[in-house]
């Protein structure tokens, strides 16, 4: 039910995609090239997610020699978790956040920021891992980044549509110009649109791995712990990236408080220590 519930989800933004370049370019050559755009977009987040996700932070690979500790523990928690072992990338912010991405377990990658390695003690960091490694068990990588990918895309056609306001011209007479109404529509509501459909389908995997972690270390307080101080850190010097990307990292970046929850790529913080702790009292 909840891959079906995904793949609807991104076809709902494939969609809209589509639908935005009928409005913005006209008639039919708009929609076929908006389902041209889609295909290439979903065809090429497939194959490249790894690296459009990595490039979005800047995340440089980091070899055993480089952080012995930390590909130790990756390595450990891999092989109990029954995975390939991914690459190893540091993103060179003082911001504490972490992310996986990747089409595959074949093909996976984890990241940490330099300032998350300062910041967290080992139990903690080890399960911060955990959380990265469930998602890639999960699939939830690829996902994310087909959604992150399609939506920064219509982001920018609703840039591109809103430089068209200015400059519009000729009529929609013969059904192939740009139909104004949807013009404006574009502008005003498809990045809503597109990070709406992004919380449908980031909120409930973060649950998920959260458990993930909490199977894998037999230690749920420790990502607790973790995850208050993220999310503290992230307050004070929240992680500058792409934000179309923000439901790969494990601890929303943005740092407002009525709108950052209203349109928060995450459950709450409280939300999900409450969700740990309870699994807590299951555990042996």
């Amino acid at each position: 039910m909840n891959q079906f519930k995904t793949v609807a989800l991104l076809g709902l933004l494939s969609a809209l995609l589509i639908t935005i370049c009928y409005w913005v370019i006209g008639g039919t050559t708009g929609a076929l090239i908006g389902v041209a755009l889609a295909a290439v977009t979903n065809l090429g987040s497939w194959y490249y997610s790894d690296q459009i996700a990595l490039a979005a932070y800047g995340a440089q690979p980091v070899s055993y020699d480089q952080a012995p500790d930390l590909h130790n523990m990756v390595q450990q928690l891999s092989e109990r978790a029954g995975l390939p072992m991914p690459a190893i990338y540091i993103v060179p912010s003082a911001g504490a956040n972490a992310f996986a991405t990747g089409r595959d377990p074949e093909h996976a990658a984890v990241a940490v920021t330099q300032g998350i390695m300062n910041i967290l003690p080992e139990d903690e960091l080890e399960a911060v891992i955990a959380h990265e490694l469930s998602h890639i068990n999960n699939r939830d990588t690829l996902t994310q980044a087909v959604a992150a990918t399609v939506a920064g895309a219509i982001s920018f056609l609703a840039q591109i549509a809103s430089y068209s306001l200015w400059f519009a011209g000729g009529s929609r007479d013969d059904g192939d110009g740009p139909n104004p109404l949807g013009v404006l529509l574009t502008v005003m509501l498809a990045p809503v649109a597109a990070t709406v459909v992004q919380l449908a389908i980031s909120r409930t995997r973060e649950f998920a791995a959260d458990a993930g972690s909490a199977k894998l270390t037999g230690n749920p307080r420790a990502l607790a712990r973790a995850l208050q101080r993220l999310h503290s850190n992230a307050r004070q010097m929240p992680i500058t990236g792409n934000p179309a990307f923000e439901p790969l990292l494990i601890m929303n970046a943005f740092s407002g408080q009525f709108l950052g929850n209203l349109f928060s790529t995450h459950p709450s913080t409280e939300a999900r220590i409450e969700n740990l702790l309870k699994l807590e009292q299951q555990l042996p």
